[in-house]
């Protein structure tokens, strides 16, 4: 359900202007510029006029900035009471050029759309309501104004327009692939979950997004682990907010696939896997350094590494939770589970520390950052062996994997040799000249197997099959 936020105080003043506009561009002779939007399910061409730029109202509602709200808390607490209060405004014309993952920082993006527009001027019309609330376009105002160009070419949508068609249409033509500046990772995730809260298939949210169903309920996943995280990082006054993530969106989807590929053999393995990775995540290691934390990565070899005070520190054991009216304990976490989510814990609210120094004590911040390097140096080298070990793993299985591979390959000729003698399109002389080679290959492969002290029944059965070869 979309929030309504009321009309702005200039409405009345504002459906006036834009319907003597709208009369003028109608009146007048000469071709009319017009905008093509997707209006209740149907496309719908609306006209474009200009309107004063001082006199259209940033819209509140707007994805583009859904997470980076939440950078000044007290701020978002104004917009949410007033949204059309000059500081409001002020406010999302601030975070509108600010940088998603770190709003206290300015965007380069913004930047060059602002060089774009003082070169070759405003190419693509924005779009408003009747009473002049931005629709589409936010970011362009922004950059216009602190251009000081007066007026800006935007078309009007109906007079019906509501909170909801406002949404739809911002989302619609936002996810259009000439869009210029798309949505931030976390802005999207949270789009993606309005629209499946709002009742909306995931195969209707996904089309609009040009992704796969289940690309978008994997987004669905990452975001309820994020806010999962969010909460597990309050200490007293300090919390981590979800555009602290903005940034680990590849390992946030390996994580998905590791944790779904994990959950099909063992849950409870699966729930490990995922606070080790997440862990990692948290200290924001690589991608590369991510993928070695699986299910032993703690007791195997970060357990070793860790001081004495980060091993108490991440084993106070969590409050038991009860099930209201029956007084029943709720069946919690594996011990190892419990001891990766106290450790995931432990580092996710220092690191909420250290993003708000102004809200702790100078003791706090002082301790959150000697935890933060003890844990760091700690799994580093665990990576080391851990990673020694992994490539060993690799070069192990390389061999049996390859010949899986080739199994496959195998199968599926035989399908395609049934299907082409059936239409007689067989091709029996390349397909003789293919298994004298493979021949050859097999040989070879029979002439390493033979080195192999401790021989199973595989290798037994090629051999064998040589010998009857004559090789």
């Amino acid at each position: 359900m979309s929030m309504d936020f009321g009309r702005p105080p200039r409405a009345l003043e504002n459906q006036e202007l834009v319907e003597k506009r709208l009369k003028e561009v109608s009146a007048g002779g000469g071709l009319q510029e017009t905008l093509t939007v997707e209006w209740r399910t149907k496309p719908l061409v609306v006209q474009v006029i200009d309107m004063p730029i001082d006199q259209v109202y940033f819209n509140p509602s707007t994805h583009r900035i859904r997470a980076q709200r939440s950078f000044d808390p007290e701020r978002d607490r104004l917009l949410m009471a007033d949204a059309w209060d000059a500081g409001s405004q002020d406010y999302l014309a601030y975070l509108l050029q600010a940088l998603p993952s770190n709003p206290a920082k300015r965007d380069g993006d913004f930047d060059e759309l602002k060089s774009s527009l003082k070169e070759y001027r405003q190419n693509e019309p924005g779009l408003i309501t009747r009473e002049g609330v931005l629709v589409n376009g936010n970011t362009r105002v922004a950059a216009l104004r602190e251009l000081g160009v007066r007026s800006v070419r935007v078309g009007v949508l109906p007079e019906s327009a509501t909170w909801t068609d406002i949404n739809a249409v911002e989302l619609s033509l936002q996810l259009r692939h000439d869009t210029r500046r798309p949505y931030s990772y976390i802005n999207r995730l949270l789009t993606i979950e309005e629209q499946a809260a709002a009742g909306r298939p995931i195969a209707e949210i996904a089309k609009d997004f040009r992704i796969r169903a289940d690309t978008a309920e994997q987004d669905r996943w990452v975001l309820a682990t994020l806010n999962d995280l969010v909460a597990r990082s309050k200490k007293g006054a300090v919390q981590l907010k979800l555009m602290d993530f903005e940034d680990q969106q590849e390992k946030l989807r390996e994580l998905h696939r590791a944790f779904a590929k994990a959950s099909r053999q063992n849950l409870g393995q699966a729930d490990l896997v995922k606070e080790n990775k997440l862990a990692l995540i948290v200290l924001d290691f690589s991608k590369t350094d991510v993928r070695l934390a699986d299910a032993d990565f703690r007791p195997r070899y970060l357990q070793r590494h860790l001081p004495e005070e980060l091993k108490q520190a991440a084993s106070q054991p969590e409050n038991s939770r009860v099930i209201p009216g029956l007084n029943r304990p709720v069946r919690g976490d594996s011990p190892q589970v419990a001891a990766a989510k106290s450790f995931t814990n432990v580092l996710l609210q220092a690191k909420a520390v250290e993003r708000a120094p102004e809200a702790v004590s100078q003791e706090e911040s002082g301790q959150a950052a000697a935890l933060w390097k003890q844990a760091r140096e700690a799994v580093e080298e665990a990576l080391v062996p851990a990673g020694k070990d992994a490539r060993l793993r690799k070069r192990k299985q390389a061999a049996p994997d390859r010949l899986h591979d080739a199994v496959q390959s195998i199968e599926q000729c035989v399908t395609d040799m049934t299907l082409a003698r059936a239409s007689r399109n067989l091709d029996e002389e390349t397909l003789d000249e293919a298994l004298l080679v493979l021949r050859g290959s097999l040989l070879k492969l029979a002439r390493e197997a033979a080195r192999i002290e401790e021989q199973g029944d595989g290798v037994a059965w090629l051999l064998a099959a040589v010998r009857k070869e004559g090789a």
